[in-house]
């Protein structure tokens, strides 16, 4: 299964640029776990969760004794996975504008 970044209407792959701004540990942990989701479609808990409607998150502990999240939706027209949104969770649940964000670009989607 092919994963994807959402791009921003000017280009820019504002995932990619939150992963990328991680320590070099977290980065590692980040890309493993998105490669069991990439290579093992569809994969539940504990790695992923589901959040609202066709939106799922890749959940990652990370050495930095932080947890990172990703947002990503299945595009079944193209066959790929999409992400949508990566956070440093702060709070006990995803928060509202985290799940906001990802609605919004999933509508760019398509």
């Amino acid at each position: 299964m092919k994963v994807t970044f959402y791009k921003t209407a000017a280009g820019n792959e504002v995932v990619l640029d939150f992963i990328r701004q991680q320590p070099a540990g977290d980065r590692r942990v980040i890309g493993q776990d998105l490669k069991v989701v990439e290579l093992g479609y569809p994969v539940g808990m504990p790695l992923c969760k589901h959040i609202k409607d066709d939106l799922w998150e890749v959940r990652s502990s990370l050495p930095s004794k932080r947890e990172a999240r990703l947002i990503y939706y299945f595009d079944s027209k193209r066959q790929m996975i999409v992400v949508l949104s990566g956070f440093i969770k702060t709070t006990r649940s995803t928060p509202k504008r985290e799940i906001d964000l990802a609605q919004r670009r999933r509508k760019e989607c398509g």
